[in-house]
């Protein structure tokens, strides 16, 4: 038991010491979303407003995943669309046959319709995110591929999502 722990502690040690940066969406910004989720959730926040946060997290996946298969140059045709439907099916799936998205009683009227309220959440925090991450890479681009402050990279994408909670927070409010 003790070799396999070396081991274990061994292997990871060299893998944190040979990593090489990421170059999609960072880290601590994965990490602030899915913490977004977690306490939404918890405290009792409104669907449309946890939505936003699992959207946010759900893109940020894709792009993690999308920018690991191109540095491995394992990208192929359609990669794009396969990996966000996969995604996307992997978390509305379970929420759906869990009974938490398609109640009836949890929707809101949009365009004539009742709309699930964690699927307008998650379509508009998806949205919000991406809109926040793109818009950083723009304005680094401009910046002679420099940031303009520190963390801007995960405040932006991040204040994108914040931006929207507040505006669900005070619609269903």
């Amino acid at each position: 038991m003790k070799r396999f722990f070396l081991f274990m502690v061994t292997s990871v040690g060299l893998n944190m010491l040979m990593a090489k940066q990421a170059l999609a969406v960072c880290p601590i910004c994965t990490i602030a979303v899915a913490a977004g989720v977690g306490f939404s959730r918890y405290l009792g926040v409104d669907d449309t407003v946890t939505g936003v946060w699992i959207g946010g997290l759900t893109i940020s996946m894709i792009m993690w995943t999308i920018n690991w298969l191109e540095e491995k140059h394992w990208g192929f045709a359609g990669d794009t669309v396969i990996i966000s439907t996969a995604y996307y099916l992997m978390v509305i799936v379970p929420l759906y046959y869990m009974g938490i998205m398609g109640h009836p009683l949890n929707s809101i009227p949009l365009f004539g319709l009742g709309v699930d309220k964690l699927l307008v959440g998650i379509t508009v925090g998806t949205a919000a995110f991406w809109f926040g991450a793109a818009w950083y890479l723009e304005l680094k681009i401009k910046n002679d591929n420099r940031a303009h402050f520190p963390f801007q990279k995960i405040a932006m994408p991040v204040g994108m999502l914040a931006i929207m909670s507040l505006v669900f927070y005070f619609l269903t409010k």
